[in-house]
């Protein structure tokens, strides 16, 4: 068995303007962090409208397509723009992810990494949002339950941002289980423990600015890793946003690689423990390019060690 990478040249193509924070030099860090690393390099395909539809209506999808400008860049809101490429890059990044379930649940990868561009986790079910325009990590959710038949499939998410877009398009499905720690108050100001989903579903866990690696890894420990084997998922999905680093622009926590270190290995603990070591990561957030290549190094450094 294997950690598989996966990505693709076209997610560069989703070009925003000068001093935008999700740009294409994020992507191209992370790759050259991972660049002579034991992986399996696979490209990300297109996702199908039909997969899309799992988490957004076809007239959201056919407005989304309509959207993209012929040259230049064009805004979505005051956060989110688009390109020509953009929505390529949109549906490679959730064909990515859906493609890193399928070679899991096939065997063909142990785990899988998918960096690609734009993120997805506060894409809502018709709301493009916060850098992203569809909710890849929820459709690729939602294939595992509906096209490989699992029952319990977690979505862990340990971005700095509280990922609004995949609790809105899991939170009423009861087979899939959204656990959330990051930073309040922040965009995109959801998240509170309050929001439970249909069957307790959900588990937001909040930190507040400043916290750092013995907070984090006390809501880990005390909450969101118990809630997480208490699911006993069939697969574990990662939304990886590396955001929460100390050196990120835009947030107040104050982790290091070695958090994102120490939390890759209890979810890979998770998977060992439930699921046969199944698990996909998804890139989402990560602003300062350093410590984002870092981090995504770190990450994936373990993914390829518990994979071997």
């Amino acid at each position: 068995m294997t950690t598989a990478l996966i990505s693709h040249p076209d997610c560069l193509a989703h070009i925003v303007p000068d001093g935008y924070p999700e740009r294409s030099a994020r992507l191209e860090a992370v790759l050259r962090a991972l660049e002579g690393k034991a992986l399996l390099h696979e490209d990300a395909p297109l996702a199908t409208n039909a997969q899309l539809r799992r988490v957004h209506p076809q007239s959201h999808i056919d407005a989304l397509d309509a959207m993209m400008p012929t040259a230049g860049c064009l805004p979505v809101d005051g956060d989110t723009w688009v390109s020509p490429g953009s929505m390529v890059a949109a549906r490679r990044s959730a064909g990515g992810a859906i493609h890193g379930v399928d070679m899991v649940m096939g065997g063909a990868a142990q785990n899988a990494f998918v960096a690609t561009r734009p993120p997805g986790h506060h894409a809502e079910r018709a709301q493009a949002m916060g850098f992203c325009l569809l909710g890849s990590i929820a459709a690729a959710a939602k294939h595992a339950v509906d096209h490989h038949g699992l029952t319990r499939v977690l979505i862990f998410d340990f971005d700095v941002h509280h990922g609004n877009g995949t609790q809105d398009l899991v939170q009423d499905d009861a087979r899939i289980a959204y656990l959330s720690s990051h930073q309040m108050p922040l965009f995109p100001g959801t998240g509170d423990p309050s929001e439970a989903g249909i069957a307790g579903n959900v588990h937001n866990v909040p930190l507040r600015s400043g916290a750092g690696s013995a907070e984090f890894r006390a809501a880990m420990t005390d909450h969101l890793l118990p809630a997480a084997h208490a699911f006993a998922p069939e697969l574990v999905l990662v939304s990886a946003g590396f955001d929460a680093h100390c050196d990120d622009p835009l947030a107040g926590l104050m982790l290091t690689e070695a958090d994102f270190e120490w939390i890759t290995d209890a979810l890979c603990d998770l998977a060992d423990t439930h699921c046969g070591g199944r698990l996909v990561s998804c890139l989402e957030g990560g602003y300062d390019l350093a410590a984002l290549a870092a981090s995504a190094a770190a990450h994936v450094d373990v993914l390829i060690a518990r994979g071997g």
